[in-house]
């Protein structure tokens, strides 16, 4: 019964990753014209919406119910716990993308549009934004296949449980755009959150949670897989900026005990 259980679970895990997957593209899409701003059709305000304060702070704080649990839910501590308390080891992934799409669709479907432009982008910029946001989704799936997207999903280690075979050790390997930066997945998500060419102003109220989100989340990132890899994780990070552009700070190079900075280095020569 209960491996029954667990197959179906992971059944119903991969049919909710994309039924959430189909609801985000349109919900990141946004507006794209004055038109649809304007005009009737999902992207006006609902009937009976809450004034325009109570909209931007439930909208705040559904941009949170997705952030939140989605960096708790990785702590080595808690997902510790949770396996102690009854989560098999093999289906955590599952449960962790379903907490995912969850959270996902509760933001979804009870966002409160707020119609009102905070920005506009001019022609033909709107047109290169547009092409940025495809680009960016592109961008997305190129880095969850460098890392392995049924890692993403828990469908890698739901499928070894299913065959009976113990579930391997998740590889860190530096290849692709990784060699670059570290965090390309996030950087993606951001451009997905950014590229719209219209910005309403629940959209800023999303670009301005989630940036947050996404870089606290890079860090926490940075944390969690020091604390799986070690020194094979500590070695990366002297190398690798964490994004582009990063001079200080914990998303820019690392030094490794006993190195000097680029920056001390400069201003003590």
């Amino acid at each position: 019964m209960r491996r029954s259980l667990g197959i179906l679970f992971g059944v119903a895990t991969h049919l909710l990753f994309a039924f959430t997957v189909w609801h985000l593209v349109w919900f990141l899409k946004g507006p794209t014209t004055a038109a649809d701003v304007t005009g009737g059709g999902a992207l006006v305000s609902r009937g009976g919406t809450p004034s325009v304060v109570a909209a931007l702070i439930i909208d705040t704080l559904l941009a949170g119910v997705f952030a939140v649990p989605h960096s708790v839910l990785l702590l080595p501590a808690v997902r510790s716990r949770l396996v102690k308390a009854g989560i098999a080891g093999p289906l955590y992934g599952c449960f962790f993308c379903v907490a995912t799409c969850l959270t996902l669709l509760v933001t979804i479907f009870c966002w409160q549009p707020l119609m009102t432009v905070v920005w506009r982008w001019p022609t033909p910029l709107d047109t290169f934004i547009g092409w940025a946001f495809v680009a960016s989704w592109g961008a997305l799936l190129y880095s969850l296949h460098l890392t392995g997207l049924g890692w993403q999903t828990g469908f890698t280690p739901w499928w070894r449980w299913v065959r009976g075979q113990r579930s391997p050790a998740r590889p860190f390997v530096a290849q692709g755009v990784y060699r670059f930066l570290r965090h390309p997945v996030y950087l993606s998500f951001l451009g997905l959150v950014w590229f719209v060419p219209v910005v309403t102003m629940d959209r800023a109220v999303l670009i301005a949670v989630w940036t947050v989100y996404i870089y606290v989340g890079s860090v926490f990132k940075d944390r969690r897989l020091l604390f799986y890899l070690g020194d094979e994780y500590r070695k990366y990070q002297a190398e690798v900026p964490g994004y582009p552009g990063m001079p200080i700070g914990p998303l820019s190079r690392i030094p490794l005990a006993g190195e000097v900075p680029l920056a001390t280095a400069l201003t003590t020569s």
